[in-house]
């Protein structure tokens, strides 16, 4: 029997429904918030110059629900007003600061297949911001589950070392960083960057703004275990929490819309019986 998988489903808005859950009980905050002016057909749409309002008192509730050893990282990106891009993503990192999040990382989600186009005084958006906050300095953080191959590079670049690669290379800038490439001789995995190179979901199941499921798969492998319990506060279609419960990670989406909603929660009792039961018995019953 395989271990239970529990999944939270919540109806409502999430600034009202986040006050239902224990301080200190989330391990892993993965979410994308309709963005400023978007989504204004199903989300009503929210002005960039009252973003910031609008999103702190939520994310001063995700700051109580989340463990002090947790992490929230939020996919966002900025748009134009006027010919320029709006200032309300760097507002909002600077309110949260105050707020009482550190603002740890930053990510970059590199869209492979973003659509093209033609602007006059700009090129297509292929990427979007993945920002990374906690509540500590020390977090959890498993690094070697997201190993990537060392590539082609390693052929070349470790063939032949000089000097300064067999030693360590102090940075130029005097931070107290740097590196010694002797170290990865004869290594087949290496940690990979912070930028993420995935194409967009193609299958948007109905929902105006949908991410792959790699993203949050990434994440999840990288700052939660099994057991771990996984919140996503504008659940939408659902892309999050479909990804923590095929990862035997507890879960917990909240949705406005009934309509997203209720097609998840029927998914997830389908899920949530595939989970509970063993493989075999699974496997005669789809016969």
């Amino acid at each position: 029997m395989t271990e239970r998988v529990e999944t939270r489903l919540i109806l409502g808005d999430c600034e009202d429904k986040l006050k239902e859950l224990e301080s200190n009980s989330v391990d892993l905050i993965f979410t994308s918030p309709p963005y400023a002016d978007s989504r204004s057909s199903t989300y009503g749409g929210v002005k960039p110059d009252d973003y910031v309002a609008w999103f702190l008192p939520k994310s001063q509730e995700m700051l109580r629900v989340l463990k002090p050893d947790g992490t929230f990282v939020l996919n966002i990106k900025e748009k134009v007003v006027n010919g320029e891009r709006h200032t309300y993503v760097l507002e909002l990192i600077l309110a949260m600061r105050k707020q009482g999040w550190l603002w740890t990382e930053e990510f970059m989600w590199h869209k492979k297949n973003s659509y093209p186009g033609k602007w006059p005084n700009r090129f297509r958006d292929s990427w979007e911001r993945l920002l990374q906050f906690n509540k500590s300095r020390k977090f959890n953080m498993y690094q070697e589950s997201v190993m990537v191959p060392t590539g082609d590079w390693a052929k070349s670049r470790l063939r032949k070392l000089s000097d300064t690669d067999q030693t360590r290379d102090n940075s130029k800038v005097g931070s107290g960083f740097g590196k010694r490439i002797a170290n990865w001789v004869d290594r087949d995995m290496a940690y990979p960057t912070n930028v993420l190179h995935m194409a967009t979901e193609c299958a948007n199941k109905d929902h105006s703004a949908v991410f792959p499921e790699a993203l949050p798969e990434w994440f999840i492998k990288l700052f939660t275990v099994e057991g771990d319990c996984v919140l996503d506060p504008f659940m939408g279609s659902g892309t999050t929490i479909r990804v923590a419960q095929r990862m035997k990670r507890n879960s917990v989406g909240i949705e406005i819309l009934p309509e997203y909603y209720d097609r998840l929660e029927q998914e997830s009792q389908t899920a949530q019986r595939y989970l509970l039961q063993p493989k075999e018995n699974y496997e005669a019953n789809q016969q």
